[in-house]
């Protein structure tokens, strides 16, 4: 059964006049035609949609449970080049986008806000993953983009663009109740009690934990790992239990956990980058938008 918008059109114009001269002349023509089609609308629904008698015409039960159905596909009919347009220039759609943890205190939420107001028709699928993960995904396409730490494989530049978004110094993360640690100030880690080091895995961000390790051995230290942890909020979490320190971004202190304090150090620390990576081959117009307005807050 193929039903064609001309005979809704057709329909729902004589359901309005219930007349079908003057459905005829709104439809700019001549009633014989305007019959053969409601007929073969007919035929095609097997049920007859009109009763037509000397006092006019008026719709069946059939006819009368088609019309609001009639108006609702029209209506979407209508609807469907603004919806094209809007896909079309990236106004509209689905992007999928991962994030390193440490993201969801600094850059992600603001800029989620700001591309919400500018693209609300686009639904957002959100997925917190480690930049291994991440990279992953990309590269097998299963996610539009990432903001994950750097650095990336040597084989995934040649199929990644990347964008560097935030860069920011480490900070101490400590037990408020550690000797030895100032109640306000910068920290020199060399004058803190020894205690395990808690910190991400190398083989999750190699980029982090090199410029974790980097720091200590600057100041003359070389930290017992007492804990690995994949998760920002785990790593806090494990401090505020007294199970070591950790070295974090600076954004990190927006994560507020009872028990824990967040110091400057003395030493100089390398800066921590975070960045978005997509596909080189993404041709998707909510992408493309999604960049152009990351580019201008960037």
């Amino acid at each position: 059964m193929n039903i064609e918008l001309r005979q809704l059109r057709y329909f729902l114009t004589v359901a309005e006049e219930l007349h079908f001269g003057r459905a005829a002349k709104r439809l700019h023509m001549t009633q014989p035609p305007l019959s053969q089609a409601i007929q073969g609308l007919e035929e095609l629904l097997g049920a007859r949609l009109f009763e037509r008698n000397r006092r006019g015409v008026a719709l069946t039960p059939a006819g009368d449970a088609l019309l609001p159905e009639a108006r609702r596909l029209l209506d979407q009919a209508q609807e469907l080049p603004a919806i094209v347009q809007r896909a079309a220039a990236g106004e509209a759609g689905r992007l999928s986008l991962a994030f390193v943890s440490s993201a969801d205190y600094s850059v992600l939420p603001p800029f989620l806000r700001a591309y919400r107001s500018a693209y609300p028709q686009v639904q957002i699928r959100l997925q917190e993953a480690t930049s291994d993960l991440q990279l992953d995904e990309l590269l097998h396409g299963r996610i539009d983009a990432g903001l994950l730490i750097p650095p990336l494989p040597e084989k995934a530049k040649a199929e990644l663009e990347y964008l560097p978004v935030l860069s920011e110094p480490l900070i101490l993360a400590a037990p408020a109740d550690l000797a030895g640690l100032p109640s306000e100030g910068a920290v020199d880690l060399a004058a803190l009690p020894p205690l395990p080091l808690i910190v991400f895995p190398r083989a999750i961000s190699p980029g982090l934990h090199d410029a974790i390790l980097a720091v200590f051995r600057a100041a003359g230290i070389t930290p017992a790992i007492g804990q690995e942890a994949i998760q920002m909020q785990t790593i806090v979490s494990l401090v505020s239990a007294g199970m070591g320190i950790a070295l974090v971004p600076q954004s990190v202190s927006n994560l507020r956990r009872p028990g824990v304090e967040y110091r400057p150090l003395t030493q100089s620390t390398p800066l921590v980058e975070t960045g978005l990576a997509w596909r080189r081959d993404n041709a998707s117009p909510v992408l493309r938008g999604f960049l152009e307005l990351l580019r201008k807050r960037v």
